[in-house]
């Protein structure tokens, strides 16, 4: 962002656009309310049948939250591909604003409406025993904000390569579900054998889950929360990085 200023471009430049692209993921989500119903509800139903047919709502609530936002994070990020088709993703490419502004702009966006959406999730919280106190509140969302801007980032990485909705939906599900299955959501890494234990560590999904669990006080909070929220973060800020390169780059070719 300094760079910017540096060659004598306002701030402004690089704020109102990504604002504006926030702004319109916001007010597209608002006209589209069934999403809403779509996404909190597939994991809520999932979560209570997994709770109450083992007896316990509590072991598998991170991990539904976790796949609320995942699911969230897999709608929003289809708009990309939705904007490619109506002409719209090629006049912010050719528009003069900076290309990371528009990636930011885009991903805050889409991280916004899986925040929202996991936080109502969290009002089911006292099904599953789980109190959250007022000093807790604060730290969970912005837990839950950091993963949402995480798997928001994965999904506009790969949505941006993407042209058909039904192929984006296959490759996620390919990836992200077994991503979630092998994260702790399921089972704890304690009980995990071999090559799934080691893949568990190397799941970025995984510290999310742990994060989740740490400052809401459940069980197989493993690795700790400060070291899973620095993971998370890490994988968000290089997963940022990476939209913003390959964003650079289709600008590129667009223009050649």
């Amino acid at each position: 962002m300094c760079s910017f200023v540096k060659r004598g471009r306002p701030l402004s430049s690089f704020v109102l656009p990504a604002a504006t692209l926030w702004q319109r993921e916001l007010v597209r989500f608002w006209r589209q309310k069934s999403r809403v119903l779509g996404v909190v509800a597939s994991p809520l139903v999932f979560w209570l049948l997994m709770g109450y047919g083992s007896g316990d709502l509590a072991r598998f609530y991170s991990g539904a939250l976790v796949l609320t936002v995942m699911f969230s994070a897999i709608f929003s990020t289809i708009s990309i591909i939705e904007d490619r088709r109506e002409g719209f993703l090629l006049s912010m490419l050719v528009s003069p604003a900076p290309r990371s502004s528009l990636v930011l702009g885009k991903i805050l966006g889409s991280a916004t409406l899986a925040w929202i959406q996991g936080l109502i999730f969290l009002a089911f919280a006292p099904l599953a025993g789980v109190r959250i106190g007022l000093l807790a509140v604060i730290p969970v969302a912005a837990a839950v904000f950091l993963i949402s801007f995480t798997l928001t980032g994965l999904g506009f990485v790969i949505a941006w390569r993407m042209d058909s909705t039904s192929g984006f939906h296959a490759i996620m599900n390919l990836l992200l579900v077994p991503m979630w299955m092998v994260s702790g959501s399921l089972f704890p890494m304690a009980t995990a054998h071999g090559a799934i234990r080691a893949i568990m560590w190397a799941n970025p999904m995984t510290y999310s889950v742990s994060l989740l669990n740490g400052l809401l006080g459940l069980p197989n909070a493993r690795p700790g929360p400060l070291a899973s929220a620095v993971v998370t973060a890490a994988f968000g800020l290089v997963l940022l990085a990476v939209s913003g390169l390959i964003a650079a780059q289709k600008s590129t070719k667009s223009a050649a």
